[in-house]
């Protein structure tokens, strides 16, 4: 173990890994934005769009993120739609995790009981506030811990990213081994930082899903 090479190369790593992290917000917040509407879509029933969420999801969830960056990166500029390697990232993320988003929440709000809405709606509410201040409210503590999961999915997903020239922690680890033949030390730096982004995610979750059991009786 070259402590020196570590030394050297952290630098590296911590651009990359602000580069995979600022990357991966992105991505996981546009998942969040896409998997509510999809659910609110299918929750209503809405005709025409209920199908078109239920299609995107089938396809989401049953292709790699990698194909789906390969398709951005390669397929769209051949039709004049130019993406750059950060766009392919934050929106092959935002695809493939808006899908999962959209199940989780899905469950959520299927675990709400009816009755529910019925009483914020006799009780003078109209359906926009029942879901508001009633529904969404009990869904997202339902839906928190696979919520939680997905977030940490989509964050580990990232590690695809160099195949679309992105300089992130995964690009900066092979360009090192290929260079200098460190693969014990680039490796090393590589499980360290994904512990250094993860970890923090990981304990946080648990928190505030331990606060929401807690206050909702659970």
């Amino acid at each position: 173990m070259s402590w020196d090479f570590i030394q050297t190369s952290l630098p590296l790593y911590q651009r990359a890994a602000l580069l995979t992290l600022r990357l991966g917000t992105l991505g996981i917040l546009l998942s969040i934005v896409i998997g509510l509407v999809c659910t609110l879509v299918q929750y209503y029933k809405v005709p025409v769009l209920r199908q078109i969420a239920a299609i995107y999801i089938e396809i989401s969830r049953n292709t790699p993120l990698l194909i789906q960056l390969f398709f951005l990166y390669y397929a769209f500029p051949k039709i004049g739609i130019p993406v750059t390697p950060e766009q392919a990232g934050v929106f092959g993320l935002a695809f493939l995790g808006g899908s999962y988003m959209a199940e989780s929440f899905r469950s959520g709000l299927e675990s709400v009981p009816a009755i529910q809405e019925e009483s914020s709606l006799s009780l003078g509410m109209n359906r926009r506030q029942s879901m508001q201040y009633v529904i969404l409210p009990q869904a997202f503590t339902i839906s928190f811990p696979g919520f939680m999961a997905n977030v940490i999915f989509l964050l580990k997903e990232t590690s695809v990213f160099s195949a679309v020239s992105l300089m992130d922690l995964m690009f900066e680890a092979k360009d090192l081994i290929g260079m200098y033949a460190k693969t014990v030390e680039s490796l090393f730096l590589l499980v360290v930082f994904y512990l250094i982004i993860l970890l923090p995610v990981s304990i946080a979750g648990k928190l505030i899903e331990r606060r929401l059991r807690y206050g909702s009786g659970l």
